[in-house]
C-alpha cells in the first residue's frame, strides 16, 4: 500500500473538522467532570446520610459501568421516555458524567489533604459552611489536584473515538467516513493518529511541569 499525499490534501478538510469537534466534546465533558465531580465530592463528605449514601452509590455505580454503555442508554434509550439529546450533546454529558465520578476521587484526596487546623481555624473565625468551602478549603485544595485533573482530561480526549458510537463527527467518524468512501483506510487511519499524538505528547509535556512544580511546593 502506498502512501498518496494527493489523497492526504483531499482529506484534510473534512479530518480536521472531525478534529474541532473532538477537542470541543473533549473541553467541555471535562468542563462538567469538574464541576460535577467537586458537588460529588462534597456531597460525600455531607454528614446527612440521605446525601451521601445515595450521591456514593450513584459514583459507584457509574464508575462500574462502561463508557459506551452510559453513552447509549443516553442517546438510543433516553428518547422512549420523551428525553431527546442531539449526538454532541449526549456525547458531553455521557463523557462528563462518567468522568466525574473519578475526578470526585480526586477532589476527595484533595480536600482530605487539608489539615484539620485550617478547618477549625476557619470555624473559629465564624464562618458558614459556604464561606470554609469557597475562600478556604478549595482555593488550597484544588491547585495540587491540578495534574491529576488534567491527567483525566487527557483520557477523555483519547476516549472520543467512543462518541461515533452515537453519531457524532468527531475525528474517527470522520476518518471511517472517508475511508468507507474511498475504500483506502492506510492514510486516514494513519492521520487518526497523528493528530492524537500532535494533541497528546504537548498535553503529557505540560502534565510532567506541572507535577514537578506542585511537587516542589509541596
Amino acid at each position: 500500500m502506498q502512501w498518496d499525499w494527493n489523497f492526504i490534501y483531499q482529506i484534510l478538510p473534512t479530518l480536521w473538522q472531525g478534529v474541532i469537534v473532538t477537542v470541543q466534546a473533549t473541553l467541555l465533558g471535562s468542563l462538567v467532570a469538574a464541576i460535577l465531580g467537586l458537588f460529588i465530592a462534597i456531597a460525600k463528605r455531607s454528614s446527612n446520610k440521605w446525601i451521601s449514601r445515595p450521591v456514593s452509590s450513584l459514583a459507584m455505580f457509574v464508575r462500574g459501568t462502561p463508557l459506551l454503555v452510559q453513552l447509549y442508554v443516553l442517546f438510543f434509550v433516553l428518547p422512549d421516555i420523551g428525553i431527546l439529546l442531539s449526538p454532541l450533546a449526549a456525547g458531553v454529558i455521557g463523557i462528563g458524567v462518567h468522568y466525574s465520578a473519578y475526578t470526585a476521587e480526586v477532589y476527595r484526596a484533595g480536600i482530605e489533604n487539608i489539615e484539620r487546623g485550617q478547618w477549625e481555624a476557619a470555624k473559629a473565625c465564624n464562618l458558614s459552611s459556604h464561606q470554609i468551602w469557597i475562600h478556604v478549603i478549595i482555593p488550597q485544595a484544588v491547585p495540587p489536584m491540578i495534574p491529576a485533573l488534567a491527567n483525566y482530561l487527557l483520557m477523555m480526549f483519547k476516549e472520543t473515538p467512543l462518541l461515533s458510537a452515537i453519531t457524532v463527527y468527531e475525528l474517527m467518524t470522520a476518518a471511517r467516513g472517508v475511508a468507507n468512501s474511498y475504500y483506502r483506510y492506510f492514510e486516514p487511519m494513519t492521520l487518526v493518529g497523528i493528530f492524537f499524538l500532535l494533541i497528546s505528547i504537548p498535553t503529557v509535556i505540560l502534565l510532567n511541569r506541572l507535577e514537578k512544580k506542585y511537587s516542589r511546593r509541596r
